[in-house]
């Protein structure tokens, strides 16, 4: 990835500042190197539809067309790796496991996106919190039991298709059950991974 990045324009973003437009053509791609982003799309009412988060090691801009399909933007201070789309095939030739990166970005959007439509499809509010919490908890590098959100109450209802306040509701019956603690508005420990993962499966 170091040597990767020497081919790449490095950029650091402003927390709330919106870097992938959608809509605008999809010159660049982008590899998260630090902090993380807010991916959205605009409904046709105006509203935003969050539609998922990145973190370090993330690449985004990939899977689009001639234009970005969603927007992204910086949950706090950000960095990244910024290419030109047109130099791909160079970087592919460079890199040959690049290649083999890239069909796994690929496998990992496509699992992702199968995942929230059964989330926001079949699950129950208490079964979409259980899925998130232990989506953030695989997502830790060192699979943590305290687990650190970047996103707001906010932003968890409306990635998860709820309520700010069936969110908060939930949170604090699945801390009544001993399941989790909320220590901070930011920070949950998971007290209880196998009751979680019986919950996020329906059980």
């Amino acid at each position: 990835m170091a040597r990767l990045a020497q081919y790449s324009h490095r950029l650091s973003v402003a927390p709330g500042k919106t870097f992938i437009q959608e809509g605008e053509a999809a010159a660049d791609f982008y590899i998260v190197t630090a902090g993380h982003v807010k991916i959205f799309t605009l409904m046709p009412d105006g509203r935003r539809q969050i539609t998922g988060f990145g973190q370090s090691g993330d690449f985004l801009g990939l899977a689009s067309g001639a234009t970005y399909a969603f927007s992204a933007e910086a949950l706090g201070p950000l960095s990244l790796c910024r290419f030109s789309r047109t130099g791909l095939g160079l970087l592919r030739r460079e890199f040959p496991e690049l290649e083999l990166r890239l069909m796994e970005e690929a496998s990992r959007e496509l699992v992702q996106a199968q995942r929230r439509m059964l989330l926001l499809g079949r699950k129950t509010a208490r079964e979409r919190l259980a899925s998130f919490l232990l989506e953030q908890h695989h997502l830790s590098p060192t699979k943590e039991i305290v687990i650190h959100l970047p996103m707001s109450r906010t932003g968890i209802a409306d990635y998860l298709g709820l309520t700010i306040e069936t969110v908060s509701r939930t949170l604090n019956a699945l801390q009544r059950e001993m399941m989790i603690t909320i220590t901070q508005v930011t920070q949950i420990t998971l007290l209880n991974l196998p009751a979680l993962e019986h919950l996020a499966r329906g059980g």
